[in-house]
């Protein structure tokens, strides 16, 4: 029963039912679960460094509960996504309710929905990346399957990652300038994938042009079913969805950097270029994304078998996701809790 924690996330499609169905405070639940309960939890349950052993490994891999977990939530995130927003376009509610279920929703979207999308591009089986571009369709964000996983782990800790934060950089700025350059990268990247295969841009092939006509089809579906509110509502919802990715994004590599060749190549990417964290409520909620540096390792390895490092392997975050999320939105704050922390891997 290793895994029983690891589906704690569904609590998001729990408290976003309440919030549909009670209304009331209810409606605040999504964003009280992620910024006041997962702080405390993670302060007050500590961290894991548990590392699976190699027959364990095997056991991991092998046992279809983990991809279960990942797979079964698509539907519920595109069930969920509908019920909200057409429970919020009803007569009966008001715009301050509206838009508070459409933040929970965007919470649930990214926290959920965007975690097990980011696990399922990643793997070698077009149906699980299917279904990963399926929950980024939820959040108007699919291009990310292409930037993410051949520019972003490629590129990281470099000035051509756009999703590498700067040391100085707040995350605001940061927001900006990845929001745009991941859609810059991923138009660019496809166009050099179909380059290789001697086609050119304009193509049905060009992922890129298939996710804006989803997209487009999406938006125009809401439309027809909802109305402008509802097409507002989900618009609404990928933001803060896309701003809590940004802010996964910022604090992950943060000031982070690999060393340049003389031929202009890097240096290969090693566990000291991502932000580790091993507090349990957090990994448990997001399924081992804390175990950051194994994945940017072997990018090919399931969450259920990514393993921890220490201090003296990897740097180390001080607290979960879940409170350095708070942090960053505090540039004075996050910059004298982790500058230091950057000379001080700088330096050695």
């Amino acid at each position: 029963m290793r895994w029983l924690p690891y589906g704690f996330g569904y609590v998001y499609a729990l408290v976003t039912a309440a919030a549909v169905a009670w209304r009331g405070p209810w409606l605040l639940a999504p964003a009280v679960l992620s910024f006041v309960l997962l702080p405390a939890l993670d302060a007050a349950v500590g961290i894991l460094r548990w590392n699976p052993s190699p027959d364990a490994e095997a056991a991991l891999q092998r046992h279809p509960i983990f991809a279960a977990l990942t797979w079964l939530w698509v539907p519920i995130g595109v069930g969920m996504t509908i019920v909200a927003i057409a429970a919020a376009c009803g007569p009966s509610w008001t715009w301050p309710e509206r838009l508070a279920l459409a933040f929970g929703l965007g919470l649930m979207n990214s926290v959920v929905g965007i975690v097990y999308a980011h696990e399922l591009v990643h793997r070698a089986h077009r149906f699980e990346q299917w279904l990963g571009e399926t929950l980024l369709a939820l959040v108007t964000y699919t291009h990310f399957r292409v930037e993410h996983v051949f520019g972003h782990h490629r590129f990281v800790g470099t000035s051509r990652d756009p999703a590498t934060a700067r040391l100085g950089e707040n995350f605001y700025a940061f927001c900006a300038r990845s929001v745009v350059g991941q859609v810059v990268s991923a138009w660019h990247l496809e166009a050099e994938r179909l380059a290789r295969a001697g086609e050119g841009t304009w193509t049905p092939r060009n992922r890129m042009l298939g996710y804006a006509c989803a997209t487009l089809a999406i938006y125009a579906a809401i439309w027809l079913a909802f109305g402008a509110v509802g097409a507002l509502l989900f618009a609404f919802q990928s933001a803060v969805a896309i701003v809590s990715l940004e802010i996964t994004n910022y604090l992950e590599h943060y000031g982070l950097q690999r060393a340049a060749r003389d031929d202009g190549s890097y240096e290969r990417v090693q566990p000291r270029h991502s932000w580790n964290s091993a507090h349990r409520v957090t990994n448990w909620f997001l399924i081992n994304l804390g175990r950051h540096s194994d994945h940017h390792a072997v990018a090919s390895r399931r969450w259920q078998i990514l393993r921890t490092y220490d201090a003296r392997e990897a740097p180390q975050l001080p607290s979960g996701y879940a409170a350095m999320y708070l942090l960053a939105l505090v540039p004075p704050l996050w910059f004298a809790v982790m500058n230091p922390r950057v000379a001080a891997l700088r330096s050695d």
